[in-house]
């Protein structure tokens, strides 16, 4: 019998009553009303399309000899699925209806049968579950040898005349259920519906023809086997949200959550945890997850598919094995009774109760005792042998230490490796293990609640790091389980979708193609014509995140003192917003929802929270300094301060008709501990009171100090030397200490000394450029001046300009500048690579530029010497004097749980110095250490590696590779008493060819 629809399964809003929701660390409660205006928030927007498909796609929107059409004229082909398909696979058929119907403006029709009577149709089924596409196989229409015995693996085929009363079909034949799903979302995001159409209102793009190339296209099997993602630490914001909209974390509100993770290719997933259970909550829920592919499982301190909360509301007595072992036996087996028959990975062991370490006295032989009788409980549950279902073991925190200790579990579980909750993985399975036949996952991190600080609010993870990392990882042959704790979901869109695209087959995607792989996201969101510069603010404002979570900044994080650093990282922002509105203004009117989500909002919610933490640090400076200034950064600390809270609102209540209201309700300012605060807190700030007259005062740029209590060209009476390679442009800057209006003039009698101003009247602060005229500078080594005098004294400051005219023709390399020569690894003069190491530059990752590391990521230890490999740098000093070299690598632990990774330098030629990056991390990084601290709080790991007596001239420094795994950012070689103090470093010297 056929069945035609051409509705999806409608959606049953079974609204929950006022719910109690559990803040996690809050202790607040709060009562939200569930919203039953569902029209807003289920609204698809829609934008026509000319953009031609990508190259490799396997669509076109040419009609051309034995093209399939799938929609021709604005008419989308039917679709026929067998009545005897999974129903998961009828309901995401739906969904591909409703997305054709999206892309074409006319929703075709859907059967439910084995017939039908059509030019063109769509044919859609599983390898032995259709009898359609059994039909098609073994009348020889189609090949499905590519899909026997395969997981999720999908083609799709133009087939002529398949059955009776069928010209033309295009076929979609899964090898398993979410093979098949797999294959229609696949082509629903190839014809325009981003995977984010709800979650983020990109737009489908609507196109009135599209047709299917006549080949077969196939994206072979995942590499990773369960890829998903973990909702967490979901309060006050997804959980608000969710509260509002849907009642709670219940059916309606994990629909969108199951069918968004299958867009993305996803399998997999931990559900939100705390105060919630999606197995109590919803009973729905669970067999929904089932119906659709969702494998569910519980989090790595949630025990045999129960929540935690659950124990909370039902549990007896202590959560402790030695004591209480009937009840939570009891407890769990409840856990495995309700999900009986559904598909899921059983997690095994424990951890305190909520989320915490055992305690001290807990012992080995404890813990293998229990997860020896969930084990049994799990055989007994479901009458299979126990290497039927999937367990997994998550070696999270403290657990790993057991592990490392001797405690083992069967070979048939899954060995859930973590990172450091900071996206450094922590340990990886030794390349001579013996294998096992559960296989090992990893659990990695864009959202963590811990130490030294938590960071919830906005997306501050660069996919080049999660590139790097994953790669390691799966090079080490961990390819059972990818999970990556999300947060909220929202705003983390962009990693997500990378992490499982990544994951789908990390063996086609090399470090080369990350830069493409903004451009070519940003296209899928906004189409072509913007996708270049939309990928390229993308990788910025990640970047620029990545350097210091927004949680962490304060006042003093970037130097107000060198290199014009906070207010060069200002500016960056700035332009970066600027750019973001541009092309806004030029996006249709449909697509700005969607634009402010993804780009516009993190970029400008993120300038403007750094631009205040540098009005704060302004604020105190100057007040040290008595600037009339002092109480405008005052001022303008606040005013950004409220600013923020303006983004939010306008996020919350003016975007899209308020679909996303509390959304943005993570907390992210004033953090001083890892408990975040209840509230948004201002940086403190202070006032002065000003005299009425006006007073100068005057800070240089690179000024020599006068004294400790004028540090940093206060008031100095001398720059740093000029030269002529490094071109240096400093600035004075004048400022006033009294109410009334400063009027000031700077001269100089030296007709080789530039200036940008000779002067004006002013009310705070402003800055004169210093440069030097090369062509008219004397040779040799000379002394100029300038006088800086206010109109209202009767003597002027005399600051000395020196300059050095003298240096050599033939320089070349990295040239020092005031005794300092920084150079970013990947720009190398010369690069080694043997048979076994070769060098891979990630393009765009680390704080300023690029990083280098070495592959394979397995390459065996590395001898330092001639033949080994090695970068080679060339430089130029100044100035002879003792020299510190310091090396500057992304944060990686020893994931090998040895010595630590070595790495080797050497300068001029001398025995290459051996390093142990790790010497001084002894401490686990899960009891929160003084060096993994300040490792995760910079973005960085530092080293001071030799210090040397150096001549003036010509010097090669050289970076030998020893260990794999490690990621090289740059290299500083400073003069001793050089003053080089930033965040960022030194940024690169100049460099002579």
């Amino acid at each position: 019998m056929n069945t035609r629809t051409n509705l999806r399964y409608p959606n049953f809003f079974h609204l929950y009553p006022l719910v109690v929701l559990l803040f996690l660390f809050s202790c607040k409660e709060e009562t939200l009303e569930a919203n039953t205006e569902t029209n807003d928030i289920e609204q698809i927007l829609t934008i026509p399309t000319e953009d031609a498909f990508p190259q490799n796609s396997i669509l076109t929107t040419e009609k051309e000899e034995n093209t399939f059409p799938i929609i021709a004229n604005g008419v989308a082909s039917d679709l026929l699925v067998s009545e005897s398909d999974y129903p998961g696979v009828k309901r995401i058929a739906g969904i591909f209806q409703k997305d054709l119907g999206n892309v074409s403006g006319n929703e075709p029709e859907l059967i439910f049968g084995n017939t039908h009577q059509s030019s063109n149709l769509i044919i859609i089924g599983t390898v032995g579950q259709s009898t359609v596409i059994d039909h098609l196989a073994k009348a020889g229409k189609i090949d499905v040898t590519v899909l026997e015995g395969k997981w999720e693996q999908f083609s799709i085929t133009s087939v002529q005349n398949p059955i009776e009363g069928v010209d033309n079909a295009l076929v979609i034949a899964g090898s398993d259920k979410r093979g098949t799903i797999f294959g229609m979302l696949d082509l629903s995001e190839q014809m325009g519906v981003s995977p984010w159409y709800w979650w983020a209102d990109v737009p489908v793009k609507v196109r009135k023809n599209i047709y299917a190339k006549p080949q077969m296209y196939t994206l072979g099997e995942p590499k990773v086997k369960y890829r998903g993602i973990f909702i967490n630490d979901e309060a006050p914001a997804l959980s608000g949200w969710s509260s509002e909209k849907f009642g709670g974390f219940n059916k309606q509100f994990y629909e969108k959550v199951f069918e968004l993770i299958l867009r993305l290719k996803g399998n997999y997933l931990w559900p939100a945890m705390w105060g919630s259970s999606l197995w109590d909550d919803d009973p729905e829920t669970a067999p929904l997850a089932n119906e659709m592919g969702v494998v569910l499982a519980t989090s790595h301190h949630e025990p045999l598919m129960r929540s935690h909360v659950e124990w909370n509301r039902y549990g007896e007595g202590p959560w402790d094995y030695d004591k209480n072992q009937e009840k939570l036996q009891e407890f769990w087996r409840e856990g495995m009774e309700r999900t009986k028959g559904q598909e899921k990975v059983v997690t095994l062991a424990m951890r305190g109760d909520g989320d915490e370490a055992m305690s001290e006295g807990t012992n080995i032989e404890l813990l293998e005792k229990i997860v020896q009788d969930q084990r049994e409980i799990i055989k007994e549950v479901t009458g299979k042998p126990i290497e039927k279902t999937p367990q997994v073991w998550a070696l999270y925190k403290e657990v790993q230490e057991y592990y490392d200790k001797g405690m083992r579990v069967p070979d048939d579980v899954t060995l859930l490796l973590c990172d450091d909750n900071w996206g450094q993985v922590r340990v990886l399975p030794a390349l001579d293990s013996e294998p096992r036949s559960g296989g090992y996952g990893m659990y990695y991190h864009f959202d963590f609640v811990g130490g030294p600080r938590s960071y919830k609010w906005l997306n501050t993870t660069q996919i080049e790091r999660v590139w790097e990392q994953m790669n390691l990882t799966y090079s080490y042959g961990v390819d059972e389980i990818w999970l990556v704790n999300v947060g909220d979901i929202k705003p983390m869109e962009f990693p997500i979708s990378f992490f499982l695209d990544y994951a789908w087959n990390p063996e086609n995607f090399p470090a080369e193609k990350l830069p493409e792989y903004y451009t070519s996201w940003a296209q899928k969101q906004f189409g072509a014509k913007h996708a270049q510069e939309i990928g390229e603010i993308i990788s910025l404002y990640t970047k620029y995140n990545s350097r210091r979570k927004p949680e962490l900044i304060e006042p003093t994080t970037y130097s107000l003192q060198h290199f014009n650093e906070a207010e060069n990282m200002v500016e960056d922002y700035k332009t970066l917003v600027e750019r973001a509105k541009k092309v806004k203004e030029q996006l249709p009117t449909d697509a700005h929802a969607a634009f402010y989500q993804l780009v516009q909002y993190p970029v400008e919610a993120c300038a403007n929270l750094n631009e205040m933490y540098v009005a704060a640090g302004k604020n105190r400076s100057y007040a040290f300094q008595n600037r009339a200034s002092t109480n405008y950064y005052a001022d303008k600390t606040e005013e950004l301060f409220f600013k923020d809270a303006e983004f939010t609102e306008y996020y919350h209540n003016g975007l899209a008709n308020g679909k996303w209201n509390h959304m943005m309700s993570q907390t992210h300012m004033g953090h001083i501990s890892w408990n975040d605060p209840a509230f948004n807190k201002m940086p403190s700030v202070s006032f002065i009171q000003p005299g009425k007259e006006a007073y100068l005062g005057y800070v240089v740029e690179n000024g020599i100090s006068r004294s400790q209590w004028m540090p940093s060209g206060l008031n100095s009476r001398s720059f740093s030397t000029f030269d002529p390679i490094n071109d240096q442009k400093y600035y004075v800057e004048v400022f006033n200490k009294g109410k009334e209006k400063l009027t000031y003039t700077i001269t100089s009698e030296n007709d080789w000394i530039q200036l940008s101003s000779k002067g004006g009247t002013i009310q705070y602060d402003e800055k004169v450029f210093v440069s030097i005229d090369w062509n008219k500078a004397p040779k040799g080594k000379e002394v100029g001046e300038i006088v800086i005098k206010a109109d209202n004294s009767e003597g002027g400051t005399k600051v000395s300009v020196p300059i050095r005219n003298d240096l050599a023709e033939n320089i070349k390399g990295f040239v020092a500048n005031q005794g300092i020569v920084s150079v970013d690894a990947v720009n190398h003069q010369n690069a080694k690579e043997t048979a076994e190491v070769s060098w891979q530059t990630i393009p765009n990752l680390g704080r300023t530029g690029s990083a280098i590391t070495t592959m394979p990521a397995t390459a065996p230890k590395q001898n330092p010497n001639n033949d080994g490999p090695y970068l080679e740098y060339e430089i130029y000093l100044l100035d002879s004097g003792t020299y510190n070299l310091t090396t500057y690598f992304s944060p990686t632990l020893n994931f090998q749980k040895d010595e630590g990774l070595i790495y080797a330098v050497s300068i001029d030629g001398d025995t290459p110095k051996m390093m142990n990056l790790h010497k001084d991390a002894l401490a686990a990084d899960w009891t929160y250490p003084e060096w993994w601290n300040e490792a995760v709080k910079d973005n960085i790991m530092t080293q001071s590696v030799l210090e040397k007596e150096l001549s003036e001239g010509a010097h090669t420094i050289k970076y030998w590779a020893v260990d794999p795994g490690l990621v090289l950012q740059k290299m500083v070689l400073q003069k001793e008493g050089a003053n080089a103090e930033s965040y960022l470093g030194p940024p690169e010297s100049t460099l002579i060819k």
